[in-house]
């Protein structure tokens, strides 16, 4: 039912320029994609670190500066006594933490879907607090014109997600956080449903249960409310940590079309597919039994963080095929193709 594509993985950080000439792109990954003229634009979401020198640990931050982010190096001695290591997820220095790593948003154009050139300058690069560990896992949805791009912002106050608009993918505006920590996995629907927009989001729930998928609805994308969980993760090995949405759900005759993916045992993340009501997208009219897309190839099952697929990006072909772009290891982006119907006829 789906292929990958014999050229995967399709972008590797080889192929990314660092943002920072102290700064090494160690993931391009977890794309998302939209079409654009007689283009595919994907996001990819860029991970970098800093080499240190032997005896030393570098690690990136930004400074923030009259509504602008500027990328630094904070490069401190193993052994200072102000000095904690946290892991391999980045250190704390005179009571500040920084991560070892940190992401912003860079884009990447193909005519075909296949072969695409990255550009050299982030997209959206951290520019205020809200965001000074980076910026993750961009979605983008089209709605009457305008391009949509929510996307997750990391501080010391947790992740949430922010929005931001463009026409052209040059020009950029904007709107803020939209939901506060702790919320990811956001997916927009791309159009008005009773005369309101709809979105899936993920809180994090360190409750009861497991992080689950709940939908929202906005008079203006900004404001949301009537939030129910549609979606808590089942007792299959698949699915036994948590799910949360994937890419902007894709309008069919029999429902809403949306593919999330799940975390379950030993950490591995798949992917599945969900159908919601076309008139009320809170109701699951048919939810996949098992994965779509699972870890099989080397590129999926060994890299930064193994076993992992994570799609935040798809885009249909007037024929009803899928391009599928997934994030596999946190590392590289690949493309699978399949056809819109024949994964319904799975359900």
């Amino acid at each position: 039912m789906i292929k990958r594509h014999p050229a995967n993985p399709i972008i590797t950080p080889a192929m990314v320029k660092p943002s920072h000439h102290r700064y090494r792109v160690r993931g391009a990954f977890n794309p998302g994609a939209i079409k654009f003229g007689d283009e595919i634009i994907l996001l990819l979401r860029v991970a970098e670190d800093c080499p240190g020198k032997e005896g030393y640990r570098a690690v990136p931050y930004f400074r923030f500066q009259s509504g602008r982010g500027y990328p630094e190096v904070l490069e401190v001695k193993v052994d200072d006594p102000e000095v904690q290591l946290k892991d391999t997820r980045g250190v704390v220095y005179q009571g500040r933490d920084y991560l070892s790593t940190m992401s912003h948003i860079r884009l990447a154009r193909s005519r075909d879907g296949i072969n695409f050139t990255v550009e050299d300058e982030p997209f959206i690069y951290p520019c205020r607090e809200s965001e000074c560990f980076g910026v993750e896992d961009a979605r983008v949805t089209q709605i009457d014109g305008i391009f949509y791009i929510n996307y997750t912002v990391v501080s010391g106050d947790g992740f949430a997600t922010a929005l931001a608009t463009t026409t052209d993918f040059i020009n950029l505006e904007r709107k803020g956080i939209i939901f506060p920590p702790q919320n990811k996995d956001v997916s927009i629907f791309p159009e008005k449903i009773n005369g309101k927009y709809h979105a899936l989001h993920r809180p994090n729930n360190e409750g009861f249960g497991l992080p689950s998928i709940w939908s929202g609805e906005s008079p203006d994308l900004l404001h949301w409310g009537n939030h129910q969980c549609i979606l808590r993760p089942r007792n299959i090995i698949w699915e036994e940590m948590k799910v949360g949405g994937g890419p902007a759900p894709i309008k069919t005759p029999r429902g809403w079309l949306e593919i999330y993916h799940a975390k379950g045992r030993d950490q591995i993340y798949s992917l599945f597919p969900v159908l919601l009501d076309l008139k009320e997208p809170s109701i699951v009219i048919k939810r996949g039994k098992t994965p779509i897309l699972s870890p099989e190839e080397s590129y999926e099952t060994s890299g930064f963080f193994p076993n992992v697929i994570f799609s935040n990006g798809i885009v249909q072909k007037d024929n009803g095929q899928l391009f599928i772009y997934y994030g596999a290891c946190d590392e590289t982006v690949c493309v699978a193709q399949c056809n819109t119907d024949d994964i319904i006829s799975s359900l």
